[in-house]
């Protein structure tokens, strides 16, 4: 009987659950997207986007810069003339 019970119960609490979420209620947008997209909060979101854009491409400008040093390195390791001018493509067929 209890077991019977709290089958029932966990039925009815998932049933509830269920149409609570799936009942239409209004979307509820932060400032940013419902407001103007003039307000000082959309520009500094903007800029905020764009800040962390650019500091993604610089990190990511190091990380290959950091690897053409390497390279160089290592042809200067390996007693290789080093030219960054001509293309790897033709240093080969030389």
């Amino acid at each position: 009987m209890i077991g019977t019970m709290t089958r029932l119960s966990g039925r009815t609490a998932f049933v509830v659950a269920l149409l609570a979420f799936a009942a239409p209620r209004p979307v509820l947008a932060c400032a940013v997207c419902f407001g103007d997209p003039n307000s000082p909060m959309a520009i500094g979101a903007s800029w905020g986007v764009l800040l962390l854009i650019g500091v993604t491409a610089a990190v990511l400008s190091a990380f290959a810069g950091f690897f053409l040093y390497l390279v160089k390195r290592s042809r200067m390791a390996l007693g290789e003339r080093v030219d960054l001018s001509r293309s790897s493509q033709a240093s080969r067929s030389v």
